[in-house]
C-alpha cells in the first residue's frame, strides 16, 4: 500500500510533554540506505510488526514521499546496509484541539523530543498555530532531520 506522493509537514521541539493518556504509541526502528547529505533519502522502518521502504525527495516543509509496505524478509535482507545510520524511538500519535494529527517522537539515545504535524496543503501548514506545549520550530534545520539523527550526529540540545 502506498502513501500519498507529497508530504507537507512542520516539525517542532517539545517545550513540555502533553497529557499522553489515551494516546497511541508505537516503537519505531528505522535505518537509512542513503547518507544524510543525499538529496533523496531512502529509509527502512519497522513499526510494530509492519515494515516499510520509503523514498523521500529533497525539500524542507514540502517534499515528495513514496512509502510502501514490504515483507519482513525484505526488511531483514536490507537492514544490514543501514549500519551506522539507524535510530530507535517511541512515537505517540494523537490529535490537537484544532483536529490536526500530531506525531510526538521520544528518542532512545538522547533527551530529544520532536513533534511533527502533517497538512493537506501548504496554505494549511502556514496557517497552523502551534499549541503552547510545542517549542521552537525546526522544520528547516537539517540537524533535526531523522537521517542526520540516525548517524549520531548533531545532537541538538
Amino acid at each position: 500500500m502506498s502513501q500519498p506522493a507529497v508530504e507537507i509537514e512542520r516539525k517542532f521541539l517539545v517545550a513540555t510533554l502533553p497529557d499522553l493518556s489515551g494516546v497511541q504509541s508505537d516503537r519505531i526502528r528505522q535505518g537509512y540506505l542513503t547518507q544524510p547529505q543525499d538529496s533523496v533519502q531512502v529509509r527502512l522502518r519497522a513499526r510494530g510488526a509492519r515494515h516499510f521502504l520509503t523514498v523521500k525527495g529533497p525539500g524542507l516543509m514540502v517534499r515528495s514521499e513514496h512509502e510502501t509496505e514490504i515483507p519482513e524478509e525484505a526488511f531483514a535482507a536490507l537492514w544490514p546496509a543501514t549500519e551506522g545510520r539507524r535510530l530507535c524511538k517511541t512515537r505517540w500519535t494523537g490529535h490537537l484541539p484544532c483536529g490536526a494529527r500530531y506525531e510526538l517522537d521520544l528518542f532512545d539515545d538522547r533527551p530529544l523530543r520532536l513533534v511533527e504535524v502533517e497538512f493537506d496543503s501548504e496554505a494549511a501548514a502556514r496557517r497552523f498555530a502551534p499549541p503552547d506545549w510545542f517549542g521552537a520550530e525546526v522544520t528547516g534545520d537539517p540537524a533535526y532531520a531523522n537521517s542526520t539523527l540516525a548517524t549520531g550526529g548533531p545532537v541538538p540540545g
